[in-house]
This record gives structure tokens, sequence and C-alpha cells, in this order.
């Protein structure tokens, strides 16, 4: 379990994927404690999920300031290579 207000590096390898952005295309990313249907629900609170008795509401921070610098590398594949 990870402590309540602490700051935690992590390193998150993605999937491969390709997608085309066009200019003027945004993306978004979206962080959550789960990813049901491809993993077990996760009740974020330690216990395992059929020992519980509700799933707790819990929320993720993620922090970007000088002191806990984030980011996302995303590679790219020049237009013309394909």
């Amino acid at each position: 379990m990870l402590q309540p207000g602490k700051p935690y590096e992590f390193t998150i390898e993605m999937y491969p994927t390709s997608l085309i952005f066009r200019h003027g295309h945004r993306i978004r990313l979206d962080i959550s404690s789960s990813n049901f249907r491809r993993f077990d629900v996760n009740p974020n609170t330690g216990r395992a999920p059929e020992r519980q008795p509700a799933l707790a509401d819990r929320g993720e921070l993620v922090y970007f300031d000088p002191a806990h610098p984030s980011g996302i590398v995303l590679p790219l594949v020049p237009s013309g290579s394909r």
C-alpha cells in the first residue's frame, strides 16, 4: 500500500499503439488506479477483492512542480516514413 500524501516515482510502460495526430488535434492522459475488464477491480484498500465489504473511493494525484517533475515521452514517426 502507498502512504497517502507521499509522492512516489513510477515509470509506466505503455502498450504499443499507433495513432495519427493531425494538426490541431489534442491528446489526453487518463490516470486510474484500476483497469477493470483487463484486470480485477482494485478495491483501493489493500484487501483482496473477495474480502471487501465495499470499494473505497480514492483519487490519484500527479505532481508536476519543480520538486516533482512529471512528463510523457511520445515517440514520433515522421510522416513520410510509412
